[in-house]
C-alpha cells in the first residue's frame, strides 16, 4: 500500500557551513487513513517539516512523498493530494467567505464546486457568514475559512497546524466532530498541536520532534507506557499527611494532596500509612499518566525513538 506521506531522510540546512538544521535525517511514513499527531517544542522543525510537504520549502536532502508522489519531481500531483492549514490567519481582506473558497477551489482546477463549498461551509458553520467579508470576520470565524480552504479540493491528506490556537471550546468541539467524519471517511489527518489533550485523544500514532531530528514515533498506547510511575490525588478530613509518607514526592491540588508513586503497587504502601495513622479519607483519585507527562520526559532525554520507528527509517 502506497503511504499517504513518506519521509526518507529529510533534512533541511540554512547557511553555510550549516548554521541551522531544522531537520536533520527525518524519516518515517503514515498509511493511508491515519490520524496521526506531529508534536514538538517549538523550532523543533514541525513548520518546516510541513513547509517540504507543500512545496513552499526545499529539503536540503532526502525525499518526501504524498500518496507516492515526489514533492520536488511531481510538485503539482503531490500539492493536489494535499490540504494544509496554516497556524497563521491569512487572508485576502477584499472577498466573501464564498468568494475565498471558490477561489480556492479555481487553483485546483474545479470550477463546479459549489455544493461540495455549501457542505463544507454547513459543516464549519460558516453559512451564515458566507457573504461577509473576510475582514468583518473574528479570529475564530478566519480560521474556519482556513479549514475550508484547505478542504475545498477534497484532498486525501489533510494537515492541520494548530487548528485550535485561540479558538474558543464551542469552535474546538465542532472542528474535531467534522475532522472526525473526515477521518471515517478515509481521509489521512495530520495533526500538530501544543494541546496534548487533544493528541492524545485523536492520534492513534504520534511522532515527536525535537532540534530537528525524530525522538520518538509510536502508537498513543505505547507512548502512554513511558508515563513515569502514577499519581495518587487524596483528600484527608486532617489536611496533613502522616509523617510514615515523608519520603513520598508531594505537592497540593487544591484541597488535596498529589502523591507522585514509583508504580501502582506503591498505592498499597500509601493506603497502610494512611489507615495506621487513622486518616479520613474523604476522596482519593488514581491518576491516568497522560501524553504531556511522557512528552516532557522524551523532551529532557532528548532521544530515543522508539516503537516503529527503527522499521521506518
Amino acid at each position: 500500500m502506497t503511504p499517504a506521506i513518506a519521509l526518507s531522510g529529510l533534512a533541511k540546512h540554512y547557511g553555510s557551513p550549516p548554521a541551522v538544521r531544522a531537520l536533520d535525517g527525518v524519516s518515517f511514513s503514515i498509511a493511508p487513513g491515519e490520524f496521526f499527531g506531529l508534536l514538538g517544542p517549538n523550532g523543533a522543525g514541525k513548520t518546516t517539516l510541513i513547509s517540504i510537504l507543500a512545496g513552499l520549502v526545499r529539503a536540503t536532502a532526502g525525499h518526501a512523498a504524498v500518496m507516492g508522489h515526489d514533492v520536488a519531481a511531481d510538485y503539482r500531483a503531490a500539492r493536489r493530494a494535499l490540504g494544509v492549514v496554516p497556524q497563521e490567519l491569512v487572508f485576502d481582506p477584499f472577498f466573501t467567505v464564498r468568494e475565498s473558497l471558490q477561489f480556492q477551489s479555481g487553483y485546483f482546477g474545479l470550477t463546479r464546486n459549489d455544493a461540495w463549498i455549501d457542505e463544507v461551509m454547513h459543516h464549519l458553520d460558516l453559512t451564515g457568514k458566507a457573504n461577509a467579508n473576510m475582514r468583518s470576520l473574528s479570529g475564530g470565524m478566519k480560521r474556519r475559512v482556513l479549514i475550508g480552504q484547505a478542504l475545498v479540493h477534497k484532498p486525501p491528506v489533510i494537515v492541520l497546524d494548530e487548528p485550535t490556537a485561540g479558538v474558543d471550546v464551542e469552535l474546538r468541539q465542532q472542528l474535531w466532530q467534522f475532522i472526525r467524519r473526515l477521518n471515517a471517511d478515509g481521509h489521512t489527518i495530520v495533526l500538530t498541536t501544543h494541546y496534548l489533550e487533544e493528541a492524545e485523544a485523536l492520534c492513534s500514532r504520534i511522532a515527536m520532534l525535537k532540534g530537528g531530528r525524530l525522538v520518538a514515533l509510536d502508537t498513543t498506547a505505547n507512548l502512554l507506557k513511558r508515563a513515569p510511575g502514577c499519581a495518587v490525588r487524596v483528600r484527608l478530613a486532617e489536611d496533613r499527611l502522616p509523617s510514615a509518607l515523608a519520603a513520598v514526592p508531594v505537592s497540593r491540588m487544591g484541597d488535596s494532596f498529589l502523591l507522585q508513586l514509583g508504580d501502582f503497587g506503591d498505592l498499597e504502601g500509601v493506603l497502610k500509612a494512611l489507615r495506621a495513622a487513622g486518616c479520613t479519607v474523604q476522596d482519593l483519585e488514581v491518576l491516568q499518566p497522560d501524553l504531556e507527562q511522557v512528552f516532557v520526559r522524551i523532551m529532557q532525554q532528548g532521544g530515543g525513538a522508539g516503537g516503529d520507528e527503527r522499521e521506518a527509517a
